[in-house]
């Protein structure tokens, strides 16, 4: 299997962790803060990139205008830029994509666990509580939590909606609303459908509340919010439209009517001179 290199390393981790603090609730918590670092340096190359794309969105819409409606054009114009600036479109994608292959493979690292997580308490789970109100509070941490499920719901929430520094498209802005309230709908509904182990909310939970206070370290260090922010916003809302390219007759466009541009002719001079007043 693609992932038991990963989930033996994550089984290891956990165990060596939990030697130091023994209880496998805020082992997992360590566990997650411990990922969290690990891809620290992916991380802050994301929201450099991301920054970087901030920087030139004012350039990248006065391009969008000058070739609105030749997509061939705005490629290559759009290639052109970012190697200018030296910008690389791919840098803030490819970070990404490394907390997954983690992701999955603690999955199925705490899955081969369950057995070490039947006895394990933490917090509410496996108190008195738990046991008084055993649909809503788990009783171990190999069983689902509710409580748990819910509060990891909202931090899905906080995550995915601030995932990305806030945008000057309205297109792209309401996306991310969207995206914001999907993501957690999918995960309540497949977290109450399969019934998933508590320790797996607790190591998502965790994971969360270290991602988004990074997500807050990398906006303000990077100028993603705050003044700077601000003011990339204002510069992108005020760039100035750029005007239709002339045609090589000097015309606006394929077809330029003289009401348009008066009679041209074939070398690019105007043609058309106003008629002298008639003397008296």
């Amino acid at each position: 299997m693609f992932f038991d290199p990963i989930v033996r390393a994550l089984v290891v981790v956990l165990h060596l962790v939990h030697n130091v603090i023994p209880n496998y609730g805020w082992a997992l918590v360590v566990l997650a803060l411990l990922v969290r670092l690990a891809i620290w340096p992916l991380t802050t190359m994301q929201f450099k990139s991301m920054a970087e794309m901030q920087k030139v969105q004012p350039l990248v819409k006065q391009l969008q205008a000058k070739h609105k409606g030749d997509p061939q054009a705005l490629n290559t114009a759009m290639m052109a830029l970012y190697k200018e600036h030296k910008v690389n479109p791919l840098a803030g994608c490819i970070p990404m994509l490394i907390p997954f292959p983690i992701l999955i493979g603690l999955y199925w690292a705490i899955q081969s666990q369950l057995g070490s997580f039947t006895n394990e308490h933490w917090l509410w789970i496996g108190t008195a509580i738990s046991r008084q109100y055993p649909t809503v509070f788990a009783q171990s941490l190999a069983v689902p939590d509710i409580a748990l499920l819910v509060l990891y719901v909202v931090s899905m929430y906080f995550t995915v909606r601030y995932g990305s520094p806030p945008s000057t498209d309205p297109q792209q802005a309401q996306t991310q609303k969207i995206m914001a309230i999907m993501s957690p709908a999918m995960i309540a509904f497949f977290g109450f459908k399969y019934r998933w182990a508590s320790a797996l909310y607790i190591y998502w939970l965790a994971m969360n509340v270290f991602t988004v206070a990074q997500q807050y370290l990398m906006f303000r260090r990077f100028g993603l919010i705050g003044p700077a922010a601000r003011l990339a916003a204002a510069a992108a809302l005020e760039a100035p439209v750029a005007p239709p390219s002339l045609g090589g007759n000097g015309q606006r466009g394929p077809k330029a009517s003289k009401s348009e541009s008066g009679t041209a002719s074939t070398n690019g001079k105007r043609a058309y001179r106003p008629k002298k007043r008639a003397r008296r």
